[in-house]
């Protein structure tokens, strides 16, 4: 398992001299964040964000992420213009070496949530999701202002948009996801990048949009889109765990055995209530998952690509982007790795 970081570039309140101090931590997951979406990435930017990261001393392990154009989501007539222009973004990506890219298929929004600063019983923040309240939720009134998905939409755009996927439902977003995939999977073959698909967040329809990768049966219908160990997956232990159905450690099992599992996020959450849950410190007693055996799984497979810690929470009085302090996720980030190499030298221990 290789150790990384979420940074978001110069306007991240984390700095990578930082992120390098963290124990462990030897890779950097990013992005290129002022092209357009829908816009080919151009070498030359790819190559700067490559040389600053290095120049920390760390390692640009994983784009996260080259986003989906929403009209490729919807399949509407532009949609080759715009994944010609995604299939070059993958070969310049492959030509700068970046050898894992990360993605996602939600319509409209990436993870949601209810609040953002939400105080623990130990007086730390962390995001959470109550499904009432995101039922009385209307993002047309513009009151959903969170994190995570294109807040650059006008109110006029956005109307137009569920209008549009009012016509989609998911055997719709299906057929869409399937085009797009047999579109660009051959380029990242030939460009030697590894695409891996993040789970939806949370797994379960949200304002009246479909979504479609959200268990065990949605991600093997993915994987069978495209037979080629280029087209995985990134299993995100949060965002599937936000369904007790979802067994995170059985599905390592099913499909790294295959070898489609390409990424991880690692983080836990803590169930509140049905459809609803807050998101917690990464250790197995301090919320619903079992990290543990999330690790152990890992191991089982032989896993040896990217892990992150996922969303953390803010604490020690740390302020910035909400769920991407550097404390709480740095912690995270040693308590993966404490387990990783305890559970490798008890195992080495009763092989000796």
């Amino acid at each position: 398992m290789k150790m990384t970081f979420r940074w978001y570039g110069d306007d991240d309140p984390v700095q990578l001299w930082q992120i390098r101090q963290i124990p462990g931590v030897t890779g950097i997951v990013s992005a290129i964040y002022d092209v357009p979406v829908g816009e080919a990435w151009p070498l030359d930017k790819i190559l700067e964000l490559k040389a600053k990261i290095e120049s920390a001393g760390l390692e640009l392990s994983v784009i996260e992420s080259v986003p989906v154009h929403e009209h490729i989501k919807l399949g509407l007539p532009d949609r080759d213009r715009l994944i010609a222009n995604y299939r070059q973004t993958l070969r310049n990506l492959g030509k700068a070496g970046i050898r894992t890219v990360c993605y996602n298929f939600m319509p409209v929004f990436d993870w949601t949530r209810s609040q953002l600063d939400y105080v623990l019983e130990d007086g730390s923040n962390a995001l959470i999701y109550d499904e009432e309240v995101v039922q009385r939720m209307n993002p047309l009134t513009g009151e959903l202002q969170l994190p995570g998905w294109d807040s650059s939409y006008r109110k006029e755009d956005l109307k137009l948009l569920f209008d549009q996927y009012a016509l989609v439902d998911e055997e719709k977003l299906w057929d869409n996801l399937a085009y797009f995939v047999k579109a660009i999977m051959p380029v990242a073959e030939e460009a030697g990048v590894l695409m891996s698909i993040h789970p939806d967040d949370p797994p379960w329809p949200i304002f009246g949009l479909p979504r479609i990768i959200t268990g065990g049966d949605a991600l093997e219908r993915f994987i069978r889109l495209y037979d080629g160990s280029v087209n995985g997956l990134c299993l995100c232990s949060g965002s599937l765990g936000a369904n007790p159905d979802n067994d995170i450690p059985a599905l390592i099992r099913r499909f790294g055995e295959e070898g489609r599992i390409h990424f991880v996020h690692a983080r836990n959450i803590k169930f509140t209530g049905e459809r609803s849950f807050q998101e917690s410190a990464h250790l197995s007693s301090a919320g619903s998952l079992d990290m543990a055996e999330i690790v152990r799984a890992l191991r089982d497979i032989g896993y040896e690509g990217p892990t992150r810690p996922d969303h953390g929470r803010m604490i020690w009085g740390e302020t910035g982007r909400p769920g991407y302090g550097l404390y709480d996720r740095a912690l995270g980030a040693v308590y993966l790795n404490g387990m990783w190499e305890a559970i490798g030298k008890e195992r080495a221990a009763t092989k000796g």
